[in-house]
C-alpha cells in the first residue's frame, strides 16, 4: 500500500516538475509579491510626502493685512488676492487649490472635494488657527488681561502608547492575501491536469486498470498538488519578508519601524500557509475530478479562485477581527489568522479551530472523491 501511495506521488512529481506550465504557475505568481509591496509602499510614500507648493495656492477675497501676510508667509501660503469672481473662475482653471471669501467675522474656505483641495483645506486651518490665537490675545492685551492665563488656563499633555505603524500592518496584510490567491491559483493547473488532464488523454483509463487501491491513487495525485501548493506558499513567504526588508530600508513612511515579522509569528504563518494549501489542493481535485475535459475543469474552478480569494478581501477591506466563530469558516479564517498574524497577535485557540476544520473538511472531500473513483463513470464519463 505505501509503496502503491509513493509510486503514484512520485509519477505525478515527475509529471508537474517536467510540465512547464505547472512550473510557471508555481514560480510566476510568488515574483509579483515583491512588485505589490514595493509598489504600495512607493503610493502610501507619495501620498504622505506631498510637498506644501503641490497644494499652497490660496485665493483671498479681500485684502489681507500685515499680520495676515506675514502668518501667510510663515505657514508656507502662496497668496492670490481678488474678487470672489475672479478667484472662482482661477479655481475652476486649476491656477489656486482654494480660495477665501469674508463676511463680517466669518471666513468661508471655498473648494470641491478631492485630495489637493482636502490638503489645502487642511493647511488654510492652521492657517486660521495661528490668526485666530494672534487675535484673541491681542484683545486680551487691550484689556489689560493677561494673555498667558487665558489662553494657557488648562495643560494638556500626551500620554499615547506608540501603536503600530498603519501602513506596515496593511501592506503585510496585504502581502499575506495575495500569497492566498498565488496558492490558489498554483493549485489549480495541476489538479485539473491530474484528474481531467489524465482523463482526457485516456491515462486515467489504464492507471485505474492496475491493481492499486483507488485511495491510493487519489492521495497521492491530493499530496503532489498540495506539496506543488506549499512551495509556491513558501516562496511566496520568503519574498514577501525580503521585500519587507527592501521596503523598509527604501521608505520613509516605515522609518522606526520594524517590518519583519517575530519568529513565532513566521512559523504559524507558515502553518496556516500548508494548511490552506492543503484545503485548496482537495478541492481543486474533487471539482476537476469531475470534468471530462482539461477545459471544462478549467472552467469549473474558476469560481472557486473567487469564493477563496474574496471573503477574506472583504474582510480586510471592511476591518472584520477574528474570533471563535470565524476561525471555523473556511476562507474567511485564513485571511483573519493572516491579519493577526501581520499586526503580531498570535491567537493559539483561532488556529487550533481553523487546523480543526481544515483537516474535517480535507477528509470528507477526499472521502468522495475516492468513493468517486471507486464508480466506472470515472472510467466511461467521457
Amino acid at each position: 500500500m505505501k509503496s502503491n501511495l509513493f509510486n503514484i506521488l512520485k509519477k505525478e512529481l515527475r509529471e508537474m516538475f517536467r510540465d512547464k506550465k505547472s512550473l510557471s504557475m508555481m514560480l510566476v505568481m510568488p515574483i509579483m509579491i515583491p512588485l505589490l509591496v514595493i509598489g504600495m509602499s512607493a503610493l502610501f510614500e507619495m501620498q504622505m510626502s506631498k510637498d506644501v507648493s503641490e497644494y499652497n495656492k490660496i485665493g483671498f477675497a479681500y485684502t489681507l493685512d500685515n499680520t495676515e501676510k506675514e502668518i501667510a508667509k510663515q505657514t508656507k501660503i502662496d497668496v492670490t488676492e481678488g474678487t470672489e469672481k475672479e478667484l472662482k473662475e482661477k479655481y475652476e482653471n486649476g491656477d489656486i487649490d482654494l480660495y477665501i471669501t469674508k463676511e463680517g467675522n466669518t471666513y468661508t474656505i471655498n473648494g470641491e472635494n478631492d485630495d489637493n483641495t482636502a490638503a489645502a483645506s487642511n493647511l488654510m486651518e492652521s492657517y486660521f488657527a495661528i490668526y485666530k490665537e494672534y487675535l484673541q490675545t491681542a484683545y486680551l492685551s487691550q484689556n489689560n488681561i493677561e494673555a498667558s492665563k487665558v489662553t494657557n488656563i488648562i495643560t494638556v499633555k500626551e500620554n499615547i502608547e506608540e501603536i503600530d505603524n498603519y501602513f506596515a500592518d496593511y501592506i503585510t496584510s496585504y502581502a499575506f492575501l495575495f500569497i492566498i490567491m498565488a496558492i490558489t491559483i498554483s493549485a489549480t493547473y495541476p489538479a485539473t491536469d491530474a484528474t481531467a488532464g489524465e482523463k482526457e488523454r485516456g491515462t486515467l483509463e489504464t492507471l485505474l486498470t492496475f491493481p492499486i487501491k483507488s485511495k491510493d491513487i487519489i492521495v497521492g495525485k491530493f499530496l503532489s498538488v498540495s506539496l506543488s501548493s506549499i512551495i509556491t506558499g513558501i516562496i511566496s513567504l520568503i519574498l514577501m519578508i525580503v521585500s519587507l526588508i527592501v521596503a523598509g530600508d527604501m521608505f520613509s513612511i516605515y522609518e522606526d519601524v520594524n517590518l519583519i515579522l517575530s519568529p513565532a509569528s513566521l512559523i504559524f504563518g507558515l502553518i496556516t500557509i500548508v494548511a490552506y494549501s492543503f484545503l485548496i489542493s482537495g478541492l481543486c481535485i474533487a471539482i476537476a475530478s469531475k470534468s471530462k475535459t482539461f477545459k471544462e475543469a478549467q472552467s469549473a474552478l474558476t469560481p472557486l479562485t473567487f469564493v477563496a480569494f474574496f471573503p477574506g478581501l472583504i474582510a480586510f477591506m471592511i476591518g472584520i477581527e477574528n474570533n471563535t466563530l470565524y476561525s471555523l469558516i473556511p476562507f474567511l479564517n485564513f485571511t483573519l489568522i493572516f491579519n493577526d498574524i501581520s499586526s503580531g497577535t498570535v491567537n493559539y485557540l483561532d488556529i487550533i479551530l481553523m487546523l480543526i476544520s481544515t483537516v474535517i473538511i480535507i477528509v470528507i472531500v477526499l472521502f468522495v472523491i475516492i468513493k468517486q473513483y471507486k464508480s466506472e463513470k470515472v472510467l466511461f464519463s467521457k
